[in-house]
């Protein structure tokens, strides 16, 4: 997948080694941990972008036409999306204006709320939104670089990271 020559050697383990070496032994499993998944982070995103490219989303937009097509009525409040999605509202304001210029949302007036704005998935969101799901599924969900337990494990152990940073409140929740 990337274009880059192998190292020929692992850098975060060479990182890890240099903080042993400079008496950060308290330091350098996290060290290694924390820069091992924001280069995985990297790879993962890339295989994203290469997948979404053509279909003209981003990874936020695609977010929010997926999160609009599991609704039941293909809309939420602006508010709601930026909550489910813990992202800023602005974040979700700018999403819906790339989305709202190229006729995947709609902004619609809620029916008992006049304070509320709902972001409304067009017929042509909804089918993008399938569509880049199913290659995202063949191309990079379907394919993570681990399986089975390893998976499983991985998951629940980045679910208790961010418990433990607040993104949730469910003490049951483990993976999946």
């Amino acid at each position: 997948m990337s274009s880059a020559p192998k190292l020929p050697l692992d850098p975060i383990a060479e990182a890890h080694r240099q903080w042993l070496r400079h008496g950060w032994a308290d330091a350098a499993d996290g060290m290694a941990a924390v820069t091992s998944i924001m280069r995985v982070q990297q790879i993962m995103m890339a295989r994203v972008e290469e997948v979404l490219k053509p279909t003209g989303l981003t990874f936020a937009r695609y977010e929010l036409l997926t999160l609009l097509t599991f609704t039941k009525t293909g809309a939420l409040p602006m508010a709601k999306a930026s909550a489910r999605l813990q992202v800023h509202p602005t974040s979700v304001t700018n999403a819906v204006d790339r989305l709202e210029k190229a006729g995947l949302v709609r902004r619609v007036p809620h029916p008992t709320d006049r304070r509320t704005t709902l972001v409304e998935i067009t017929d042509t969101g909804r089918t993008l939104a399938v569509a880049a799901t199913e290659d995202l599924n063949d191309r990079v969900f379907g394919l993570p670089g681990a399986d089975g337990a390893d998976l499983d494990k991985l998951v629940s152990i980045l679910a208790g990271i961010r418990r433990r940073a607040g993104d949730f409140d469910d003490e049951g929740a483990s993976g999946w």
